[in-house]
């Protein structure tokens, strides 16, 4: 997938300029930044978020804006959904500006929930080619019509110890390690090469899960479970079975650990939970509880680019010895998606801030230092910042790496069902690995799961 070509700087110039007035039919009342401030004084909005991150876009933007008010609610993931949906639905004006991810747009956009902003005083589709290309598609609806934008993009990569590389495979290069990586056979072959030199490749079974999705889950409203996903299976009771892992789960206090050194070789037992013994979820219980057991040190993580922050905060002594590579296939993991509530009447303050924290190169340049890594979308902020080196990632140059993997991503294959039939295959991977159920059986069983939550999908068993 190609990258749009950039707007030139003539153009974008005059965009701005046009915009400045958030909606003034006539955009010449309104060309300096002192009488936007002006305009400012004593105006409010209600944003909620997912993501704390729109408290530091909130904080920054008001501070260049004396007069405006940003109220940031940060809600539990648990509960975001329902409360958008009460709101919206009750007709509540507030909030004036709200979030989604990747899976929950598309019943945001056909509840009416977003504003279209290819509508004038908004013009969005004036600014498509300044955005990475996927990013800009999936904040569209069904008709094209843009209702939502990102400040981020989120490929996925698979993060690995340049130090344990090059002593077990005799190289450090991102593009030598990648061919470790590049089916999930090479991945079991790797597997085993580390366990056999006193590594594990993963702290857990289930970091290939970014790039498990080859197809989408639903096609035409017909259940799609194909060959890949069965591979994907088959490689995960492999790595369990076969004790190729550290056996932590995914962000539990061992599989954090693991980023910065040694960690207690689990048994499979803990991992299920079956043994209760070891508390996963508590540093000091855990430390306590796994004292004097033979210890192992982790090759690799699959994370996608926001990755970067969370290894960021626990690598410690190991900043410097990571780096980043391609996995086996194309893939993405979430995303902040911002766009303006229908309700609001607060729409015109609502589409500069929204603007703000999406559209503009000064915040984007901010974003990066504030966030000390963060990923955005705005293509020209990348390319200035594609020599940029990490120094955590032993000088690698990330953005300019990710910018690549964003090419490859597919988003035509998620659907809003992606959540809850990914869980459900998680939960047949997991009884066949543990050998609680056979492969048939808990098949069989993700067919019913699937069947029961959505009757609507057709389903070929």
């Amino acid at each position: 997938m190609k990258l749009k070509k950039l707007i030139s700087a003539l153009m974008v110039g005059a965009m701005v300029v046009s915009m400045t007035a958030c909606g003034s039919a006539d955009p010449s009342t309104d060309t300096s930044a002192s009488a936007s401030n002006e305009g400012d004084k004593d105006k409010k909005l209600v944003v909620w978020t997912l993501a704390k991150d729109l408290e530091q876009f909130a904080d920054k933007y008001m501070s260049e804006h004396p007069g405006v008010e940003i109220e940031t609610v940060v809600i539990e993931p648990a509960n975001y959904v329902t409360k958008v949906q009460t709101a919206l639905n009750g007709g509540q004006k507030e909030p004036d500006v709200f979030v989604g991810e990747p899976q929950q747009l598309e019943d945001f956009f056909e509840a009416g929930y977003f504003e279209d902003l290819n509508q004038a005083p908004y013009n969005a589709q004036d600014y498509a080619d300044q955005i990475v290309d996927y990013v800009w598609e999936v904040g569209q609806d069904s008709e094209g019509i843009q209702r939502a934008i990102s400040y981020q993009i989120t490929p996925a990569g698979i993060y690995y110890r340049r130090d344990i590389a090059q002593e077990v495979f005799g190289t450090e290069d991102p593009e030598e390690i990648g061919k470790l990586f590049a089916d999930y056979d090479t991945i079991l072959s790797t597997a085993q090469t580390l366990k056999d030199n006193g590594y594990r490749i993963f702290a857990s079974d289930a970091e290939i899960n970014y790039f498990s999705g080859d197809s989408a889950w639903v096609i035409d409203g017909t259940l799609n479970v194909d060959q890949g996903r069965y591979d994907y299976m088959d490689l995960c009771v492999s790595l369990y079975q076969d004790d190729l892992t550290a056996y932590a789960n995914q962000w539990s206090t061992p599989w954090y650990q693991a980023m910065a050194g040694e960690v207690p070789i689990l048994s499979a037992d803990i991992q299920n939970y079956a043994d209760d013994s070891v508390d996963v979820w508590d540093s000091e219980a855990f430390a306590e509880a796994t004292e004097g057991m033979d210890t192992t040190q982790v090759f690799a993580y699959g994370l996608p680019s926001w990755g970067v922050l969370t290894m960021r905060d626990n690598v410690k002594e190991m900043s410097g010895k990571w780096g980043v590579c391609a996995g086996p296939a194309y893939g993405f993991g979430g995303g902040t998606f911002i766009g303006i509530s229908s309700m609001s009447e607060r729409k015109e303050l609502a589409w500069d801030f929204v603007k703000y924290c999406t559209l503009n190169e000064d915040t984007a340049n901010w974003w990066i230092e504030a966030s000390q890594g963060d990923t955005v979308s705005l293509i020209p902020v990348l390319e200035a910042h594609a020599e940029d080196e990490n120094p955590i990632y032993g000088g690698q140059k990330l953005y300019s790496f990710w910018l690549e993997q964003a090419k490859g991503i597919d988003y035509s294959k998620v659907t809003r069902y992606d959540k809850a039939i990914g869980d459900a295959w998680g939960s047949a991977i997991t009884a066949v690995k543990t050998g609680e159920k056979t492969k048939e059986d808990a098949v069989n069983e993700f067919y019913d799961v699937v069947e029961s939550t959505y009757p609507e999908i057709t389903i070929n068993r």
